[in-house]
């Protein structure tokens, strides 16, 4: 049975690209699976001077592609509300206290208030200030603020960030939104390791050999270069989604998929991380590059992106291994790969298990021979599984062939599967902090790339450790190097492309 839930939105930056690609979208799936229905209510807040009725028609807009049923969608539509707000002036905090109040009495919300902050991070102390000192913060109802990453650029300024909300709110009022713990693909990385003991007893440092995260993507920094040059790949993806991931790969086994036992493991997880101190282990643990642009293709270089300075050393890709300091995973090498204007737009972990001790199968003269067991775990575009093995090819003889078995969702599954905003915004909305972060995972994570940020920007002559890598590709030489000098490769394999093909052939 779904319980209707009750609660008044107010969303800071209600006019910007966030809002109409992701929020009112994500409500509107909300609203028609009958999470939200008959008391709620949205208030959209920025500086541009809107009325209510716009509001409902930008609203409208963002949702056209989901409109079933026009009238259900008009109703939708009208629990919406506007009023220009600049988020320095004490008075508009007072207008819109007026009109939240009026709102809470009009849709009987009970003084249950989420307050979404979908604008730059420089703005999260001012607003979460002023909504205490204007008592928008109520005593009969839950209060919780979400706010979007960055969380900071360092440990110091994400501090002090968490500092000034903390005044205002407690940490368990505080729900730090990563969209990556929405994903379908990203929750199923517990189910798979603890509901099967196929896995769950091998994983670990005795069977796995490596493990492999890739967050691949084919654009460029497009619109985005002033933000982007001033934060690169390391702050933008490793801090956040890839160590996130990590954290759920290394984590040991919670006590209860509870909110607070699952986060306390993977604190535990992101403190066991080995930090680089050095040059030399962040040089030879980590590597950066810039896409070089491919005239051939029309694509510009990083350098040439607008709003990008033309002698930029911001990185648009990482490669780096993280090692583990504790009992299960010691010697487990997990490297880590992002970037921009790659070869293709995919996210994906491969498990790699260990070769088997001894080989009885011939080797020489055959096409295919024993290549090592991988798991992986499609989070996009495909969702699903895949699981290579060896076998006996069919026929006379004992030559191998590698097989994969794949179960992936269809179309019409993921079609139906909660987009990621809509999950969180309905965890938030149950008061379930699972797949947010909590304060202590981001201090740890900042404490983790800070190290290596360190010695980048200390390298004022960045030519050595700089490199640059052909657009559409996976990436430079170098990051290949990365995994040679310990004896392995990337896996190599358009997962996507071949089930695709096997899909077109049945």
């Amino acid at each position: 049975m779904i319980t209707q839930n009750t609660a008044l939105f107010t969303i800071f930056g209600a006019t910007g690209d966030l809002a109409h690609r992701k929020l009112y979208p994500s409500l509107f799936r909300l609203y028609k699976k009958g999470f939200i229905k008959d008391n709620f209510a949205v208030i959209g807040t920025a500086r541009r001077d809107w009325s209510d009725e716009h509001f409902r028609e930008v609203v409208l807009d963002s949702i056209k592609d989901l409109i079933e049923d026009k009238e259900d969608a008009v109703s939708f539509a009208a629990h919406f509300y506007y009023i220009a707000h600049n988020v320095n002036d004490s008075e508009h905090y007072v207008k819109l206290k007026v009109l939240s109040e009026s709102l809470d009495a009009k849709y009987s919300l009970s003084g249950n208030r989420i307050f979404y902050l979908a604008m730059s991070p420089e703005f999260f102390g001012i607003i979460a200030e002023k909504l205490k000192e204007q008592k928008l913060i109520t005593e009969d109802g839950f209060n919780r603020l979400i706010i979007e990453k960055p969380f900071g650029r360092d440990f110091e300024s994400a501090d002090a960030l968490n500092t000034k909300l903390r005044k205002s709110f407690d940490e368990n009022q505080i729900f730090r939104i990563d969209h990556y713990l929405g994903k379908e693909m990203v929750q199923n990385i517990s189910a798979v390791r603890f509901s099967n003991m196929i896995f769950e007893s091998l994983w670990n440092n005795k069977y796995i050999d490596n493990v492999q995260i890739t967050l691949s993507e084919t654009v460029g920094v497009e619109e985005r270069g002033a933000y982007y040059d001033n934060n690169g790949a390391l702050r933008d993806m490793v801090q956040n989604h890839i160590l996130q991931i990590v954290a759920l790969l290394v984590m040991e086994p919670p006590l209860s998929l509870q909110g607070e036992d699952v986060r306390s493991e993977k604190i535990k997880a992101l403190r066991s991380l080995r930090l680089y101190k050095t040059p030399e282990e962040v040089n030879r643990n980590f590597i950066r590059a810039q896409y070089a642009g491919n005239p051939a293709k029309a694509l510009q270089a990083y350098r040439e992106e607008p709003n990008v300075d033309p002698a930029s050393s911001t990185e648009t890709f990482v490669a780096g291994k993280i090692l583990v300091d504790n009992f299960r995973w010691k010697g487990v090498p997990f490297y880590i790969r992002t970037g921009k204007q790659m070869a293709s737009k995919e996210t994906y972990i491969h498990i790699q298990f260990k070769h088997v001790s001894m080989n009885i199968f011939p080797t020489e003269g055959v096409d295919e021979i024993a290549e090592p067991n991988v798991l992986t775990i499609h989070v996009s575009p495909l969702e699903g599984f895949s699981l290579r093995l060896n076998a006996k090819r069919v026929g006379q003889g004992t030559e191998m062939k590698n097989i994969r078995m794949h179960h992936i969702y269809d179309e019409e599954t993921q079609a139906n599967s909660p987009e990621a905003y809509e999950r969180l915004l309905l965890d938030c909305l149950n008061g379930d902090p699972t797949n947010f972060s909590h304060w202590d995972e981001v201090a740890q994570s900042w404490h983790f790339v800070d190290e290596i940020r360190k010695v980048w920007d200390a390298q004022e002559d960045c030519t050595d450790t700089l490199f640059a890598y052909e657009s559409h590709s996976m990436g430079p030489k170098e990051s290949d190097a990365l995994l040679e000098q310990d004896g392995f490769s990337w896996t190599e394999f358009n997962w996507s492309q071949s089930y695709k093909e096997k899909q077109e052939n049945e």
